[in-house]
């Protein structure tokens, strides 16, 4: 295990849990140092078989590119994301807020995976947007360590740092802050959840990765245009469609690149 250069001390961590488990020494062991140097090394060497690697997707292409003119090793990536949340006029919408607000929240938005765009049809569209700020304004914010919290802080100055600067972009750009938008607080890494309205494909916070408790929302008329948004991205890790038409889950998921 390759572990991120901050903070050390989760694979650390991970590693005396295995331990503790019972597992013989040497089953799993932590390689510290940073990625353009460690990382690089695992990727080229010719006497390891396999790389698993969740980061961005500029680093995936290179440890493709390492697996290829090493020793072909299998590659597993999970890359970066900007995962469309669609909601049709149909759909339960106790039941969508309730897993959009999971889909961008969980995990403070440090998911590769956050469901960070919400497409809505425009027949429900002001319902959902109401019902959807007031359930993301519920969300318990501060120390991860108490089993009430919902979402705790970014996990560096720097994330922290970038977040905020893509906040800022989209209030520059026009976007309209519903809600957040701001720090928490005036100690350790914690923001608002926060959710833009009045954005375009254009704007920096509808495509390109985030990786914070940040989503855009905005309408769709049909279902070619859920899908046209949709896939108008350079992502395509994951997608969710929410309807009561098994058909139309079926029909939309099949043209969607995402997966």
């Amino acid at each position: 295990m390759e572990d991120r250069p901050r903070p050390r001390h989760r694979a650390l961590y991970a590693c005396q849990l295995v331990k503790e488990a019972g597992f013989p020494p040497g089953v799993l062991n932590v390689i510290s140092g940073f990625g353009r140097v460690a990382g690089a090394a695992i990727s080229s060497h010719m006497d390891i078989d396999k790389v698993a690697f969740t980061g961005s997707t500029l680093v995936g292409r290179q440890i493709l590119q390492a697996a290829a003119k090493s020793n072909l090793k299998k590659v597993t990536l999970e890359l970066g994301g900007k995962s469309p949340n669609i909601v049709f006029n149909d759909a339960d919408i106790d039941n969508a807020i309730s897993w959009v607000n999971f889909g961008i929240y969980f995990n403070h938005g440090q998911c590769c995976c956050a469901g960070s765009r919400i497409l809505v049809q425009e027949g429900i569209y002001e319902d959902f947007l109401q019902r959807f700020k007031e359930r993301a304004m519920k969300n318990k914010v501060g120390d991860p360590f108490n089993p009430d919290t919902f979402q705790g802080p970014q996990i560096s100055q720097l994330q922290f740092d970038r977040v905020m600067g893509y906040i800022d972009q989209g209030k520059k750009a026009g976007a309209k802050v519903e809600i957040g938008g701001e720090r928490l607080g005036t100690e350790g890494y914690y923001i608002q959840p926060t959710i833009f309205s009045n954005v375009n494909e254009d704007m920096s916070i509808v495509k390109e990765e985030i990786f914070g408790p940040v989503c855009s929302i905005q309408t769709f008329k049909t279902e070619e245009d859920a899908i046209k948004i949709a896939n108008g991205t350079s992502y395509g890790l994951a997608a969710a469609i929410h309807t009561k038409d098994l058909n139309t889950a079926i029909r939309v998921s099949n043209e969607i690149r995402a997966g």
